[in-house]
């Protein structure tokens, strides 16, 4: 049975955009071809850290929803350690009111999205 999982992982902030790009498809490519379903993947950029790791104050964070086998788990974290990219990661199960959750913050960021998109209609009062 496939379960909802959730990863949030941090790269160090000395990492140029191609860089970053190539260790968000490495980890892609691992959920990929171990069966898993992307779901969601949402880039948050670079934040400043709440504590220094490995003397940096800064990092990119990316995060990834998918659907997999929960073997797949200890695999990826694995990845995640040898990476010397990687200063953080975590990873966890979703319960289905989690899942709900980010659909619905999903669906309601994709409304507002729209409705900045589209042009104010002209006053019909002032005509």
């Amino acid at each position: 049975m496939l379960n909802n999982y959730e990863t949030v992982f941090i790269m160090t902030p000395v990492l140029s955009d191609e860089q970053m790009k190539e260790a968000v498809v490495k980890f892609q490519k691992i959920l990929k071809d171990k069966g898993a379903e992307i779901i969601h993947e949402d880039h948050w950029g670079l934040r400043k850290l709440a504590y220094p790791i490995q003397k940096k104050t800064s990092g990119f964070y990316h995060l990834i929803e998918f659907k997999s086998e929960g073997s797949l788990i200890n695999e990826l974290e694995v990845a995640f350690k040898r990476d010397e990219r990687i200063l953080r990661f975590l990873t966890v199960a979703l319960d289905k009111h989690a899942v709900a959750y980010n659909e619905k913050k999903r669906v309601n960021k994709a409304a507002a999205a729209a409705v900045e998109v589209t042009p104010a209609e002209p006053d019909a009062v002032n005509s």
